[in-house]
C-alpha cells in the first residue's frame, strides 16, 4: 500500500474519531507533553488522567520540578507504579533546568535519563511539532496487524526493520497529528484483545484481518509462569502512630514510604524476639502482582507502649506516623491495600 494512502487514511479517521482533548493534548508546552509520555509509559490513559493534572498543579513547569526534591515529588507518583520512571523523570528536569532550555533535536532528548527513541521521538513530534517517529507498543501492533509481520519483534533484527517501515510511513506534513492518529488507532480501534476491525479504517486493506490473524498479532512469547514470593510485614503501633521506613531511592518502590518488610523468616523471629514483641491478633495478609512476580505480603500488627517507641526505632530505622501522614508522604499501592484491608 503506498505510503500517502496509510498516513491519510488514518489521519482521515483521526479527524473524525480521534482524541483531541486530553490535557496534554490541549497545550503547546513540551513540558506536559512530556509528563504526559513518561506517565503514559506501560500505564492505560484513563489512569494517567488521575494523576496527570495533579502532578502539574503542583509542579506547573520543569524548573518547578527541577528545584523540588524528591521527597516532594513522591507523593504525586505513588500509586502510579514503575516508580524509576518518576525518578529519570526528575534527573531529567534537573539536566533541562541547568542548561536553560529543552532538547531541540532527538539526539538530545535521549541523552536524557529514560528517554529512549520512541519517547524522544513522541516529544519532537507532539511536544515540539518538530519531525519525529515513534514506535510503542500501539505502533507495533497496529504495523504488524497491518502487514502481517509475525517475526519476534524483540530481537533486534526484527525491531530495527519495524522502525524503517515506521520511518517510511511517518509523513511530514501533520507529523504531530500521526503520530497521536497512530497511537490512538492502537489504543481504542486496534487493541491487545478484541480488536474492532469493523470500526478500522484500515479494514480491507489489513492483512492481519484478512488472514484472520488479528488476535495472534503482534508474535507474543510464550508466558512463563510467574513466581510467588513472600515476606513479612511489621505493623509497630503506638499512640495511633506506626513505624514508617523510607526506601531506598534505587529500587523498588524507590524513595516511597513503607512499613518494614522482611523476607527471611529467621530474621523476623531474632527480630520480634529482641525487641520482645508478641502480637495478639490475627495477621493481616494481601498480594499484590508485579510485572515479574507477586508479592504476599502478611503484616504481623504488634501495640506496643509508647515508652517503647524510641528503642525500637532506633533498633528497626525509621519514623512513627500516623496512615493518613504516611499516605501523604507517598506510599506504594500495596500499602494502601494493606491499609484498606485493615479497614482503618
Amino acid at each position: 500500500m503506498p505510503q500517502f494512502s496509510f498516513s491519510d487514511a488514518l489521519l482521515t479517521w483521526f479527524d473524525q474519531h480521534g482524541r483531541h482533548d486530553l490535557p496534554w493534548q490541549v497545550t503547546d508546552d513540551p513540558y506536559k507533553v512530556w509528563v504526559s509520555e513518561i506517565m503514559l509509559q506501560q500505564t492505560q490513559v484513563k489512569t494517567v488522567l488521575q494523576y496527570f493534572d495533579r502532578f502539574i498543579t503542583r509542579f506547573p513547569t520543569v524548573d518547578d520540578l527541577a528545584t523540588a526534591s524528591w521527597d516532594e515529588v513522591a507523593p504525586y507518583w505513588a500509586g502510579l507504579g514503575y516508580y524509576a520512571r518518576a525518578r529519570n523523570l526528575h534527573k531529567a528536569a534537573a539536566i533541562v533546568h541547568h542548561n536553560g532550555h529543552f532538547p531541540t533535536n532527538l539526539a538530545e532528548w535521549v541523552e536524557l535519563p529514560g528517554i529512549g527513541p520512541s519517547t524522544g521521538g513522541a516529544l519532537m513530534s507532539l511536544g515540539l511539532r518538530e519531525y519525529g517517529v515513534i514506535m510503542d507498543g500501539n505502533v507495533k501492533r497496529v504495523l504488524s496487524r497491518f502487514f502481517a509481520i509475525e517475526d519476534d519483534l524483540s530481537k533486534p533484527i526484527h525491531e530495527r526493520a519495524m522502525w524503517q517501515l515506521a520511518e517510511s510511513l511517518c509523513p511530514i506534513p501533520r507529523n504531530h497529528d500521526y503520530t497521536q492518529a497512530i497511537m490512538d488507532l492502537g489504543a481504542t480501534i486496534c487493541t491487545p484483545k478484541k480488536p474492532l476491525c469493523l470500526y478500522c479504517p484500515m479494514q480491507q486493506q489489513c492483512q492481519a484481518h484478512q488472514q484472520g490473524l488479528e488476535t495472534e498479532l503482534p508474535y507474543k512469547k510464550p508466558k512463563q509462569p510467574v513466581p510467588i514470593k513472600s515476606a513479612k510485614v511489621l505493623l509497630i503501633q503506638a499512640n495511633q502512630q506506626w513505624l514508617w521506613q523510607q526506601r531506598p531511592h534505587s529500587g523498588l518502590w524507590g524513595g516511597l514510604w513503607c512499613l518494614p518488610i522482611i523476607e527471611d523468616d529467621v530474621e523476623f523471629s531474632q527480630l520480634c524476639q529482641q525487641l520482645n514483641l508478641i502480637s495478639k491478633v490475627e495477621p493481616v495478609q494481601i498480594s499484590h502482582s508485579f510485572t515479574h512476580f507477586t508479592w504476599i505480603l502478611t503484616a504481623y500488627i504488634f501495640n506496643i507502649d509508647q515508652d517503647q517507641q524510641e528503642f525500637i526505632q532506633t533498633e528497626v530505622g525509621g519514623e512513627w506516623h500516623s496512615a493518613q501522614k504516611a499516605t501523604q508522604m507517598g506510599i506504594p499501592t500495596a500499602m494502601k491495600k494493606l491499609i484498606s484491608a485493615l479497614e482503618i
